[in-house]
């Protein structure tokens, strides 16, 4: 099982910054890539980036160009830069860990969550 805890959420103005952070506990297990997620009261949780074991990284289309995600494998910690905040950004913000089992397959962990509010 990996466990993972965020931590850099917070309240900050239309045009700030903030970085989310995520650390990963250290295991046996293979973790094959990190991302965060997001999501709304009465929406569906939606990708906002995410990082594979070989670097290679994805975006959300909202967040293209204003965020970035990177990893550091050997601290097992994945980061989230989020510039040029917009009110729209405000959700609440999930770690994720792609994992695999040698014997038994793929998982998912989540984190427990960090809110992010962009408001004046």
């Amino acid at each position: 099982q990996v466990q993972l805890v965020e931590s850099g959420g917070g309240l900050v103005q239309p045009g700030g910054s903030l970085r989310l952070s995520c650390a990963a506990s250290v295991s046996i297990f293979s973790i094959n890539s990190m991302g965060w997620y997001r999501q709304t009261p009465g929406k569906q949780r939606e990708l906002v980036a995410i990082i594979t074991s070989g670097g290679s990284t994805n975006y959300g289309d909202s967040v293209k160009g204003r965020f970035t995600i990177s990893r550091e494998n050997d601290k097992n910690t994945v980061y989230l830069q989020m510039n040029s905040l917009k009110p729209e950004d405000t959700a609440v913000y999930y770690c994720s860990a792609d994992w695999r089992h040698g014997l038994y397959g793929n998982f998912r962990s989540w984190g427990q969550g960090t809110q992010v509010t962009v408001s004046s």
